[in-house]
């Protein structure tokens, strides 16, 4: 990257700090940002990593996000890299590859999120050769955020309904033969989720009765989070950001996201990024403000309305 680059984004060498804060920004720029940003989120990186990891400046990066650069296709496909999605997805043009994807955007367009929902769960009817897995509401799945309380509130779930408990980064590091830190390090986020995967699909056919906790960041994979919902009853523990960072902290949790000043922010963004896909589970419990007895009873009662809505 050139200094003109670095300094400017791309911007013309004659052009000052108060032209680019006047001018007002471009419409497609601001958009590409966006778009950054929410991928960044659902994955849950921080600035500094994807920077890092698509060798470019955090500054170059912020611009970026911030719809004030202009920047070019190589450091975009570098971006995209980082974030482990492909460049058209990035841009937001995934659906222009065929007649077929074309005619089908066009029937999705403007649907409500419950119309898409139906349509979502019949194609997966329809592509699974139409066959329900029957085991799904005896395999529990427990999603959210680190400090949720998963690994708090699994075991006793799984002890009160008599079934095992399986903590997915305990498999997932059996597989791999060492831990979560040391597959992103050594293999990247990449290898990472084929592991998750891995681990996911052995689990559910191993066990047709379970309480699984999962790692938050499982719904950054589409294809495993649609194995997870397809294959088990999924609950959302929710809390607010606050009370997720307090309970990561008072576990003695020091990993860069809690130890980060801005931990609270990047927290906050990738709850509001991930929020929708978790919003997909079956049942939503709200842990904020509740002991773990109260979390409990109330998991305890919407997984037994879960079950009576499938008996």
């Amino acid at each position: 990257m050139n200094e003109q680059e670095e300094a400017g984004m791309g911007l013309p060498a004659t052009a000052t700090t108060t032209t680019v804060a006047e001018e007002p920004k471009n419409p497609v720029l601001v958009a590409l940002g966006e778009r950054v940003r929410n991928l960044r989120a659902q994955r849950g990186l921080t600035r500094k990593a994807v920077a890092v990891a698509a060798d470019v400046s955090e500054r170059h990066l912020a611009n970026l996000e911030y719809g004030t650069g202009n920047a070019s296709i190589l450091v975009l496909q570098q971006v995209a890299g980082a974030l482990h999605c492909s460049l058209a997805e990035l841009t937001g043009d995934f659906t222009t590859g065929s007649p077929e994807w074309l005619l089908i955007r066009e029937l999705l367009e403007h649907r409500s999120e419950p119309e898409l929902r139906r349509v979502r769960l019949a194609l997966h009817e329809l592509l699974s050769g139409g066959g329900n897995d029957t085991a799904r509401h005896g395999r529990i799945a427990l999603v959210g955020l680190r400090g949720a309380g998963k690994s708090t509130l699994g075991p006793l779930l799984a002890r009160a309904l008599d079934v095992p408990f399986i903590e997915l980064s305990r498999e997932i590091e059996s597989l791999a033969g060492c831990s979560v830190r040391e597959i992103h390090d050594l293999y990247g986020t990449t290898a990472y989720r084929r592991y998750e995967r891995r681990a996911l699909e052995e689990t559910i056919q191993i066990h047709s009765e379970v309480v699984i906790a999962t790692p938050g960041g499982i719904v950054s994979d589409p294809a495993t989070f649609n194995e997870l919902l397809a294959h088990c009853t999924t609950v959302w523990l929710r809390a607010a950001p606050e009370e997720h960072m307090g309970r990561v902290v008072a576990q003695g949790d020091m990993r860069p996201m809690a130890a980060s000043k801005e931990a609270m922010d990047d927290l906050k963004r990738i709850l509001d990024g991930r929020a929708a896909f978790y919003s997909k589970a079956d049942i939503t419990i709200d842990t904020s403000g509740q002991t773990p007895e109260q979390s409990l009873a109330a998991l305890q009662a919407g997984v037994r309305k879960a079950m009576a809505r499938t008996a």
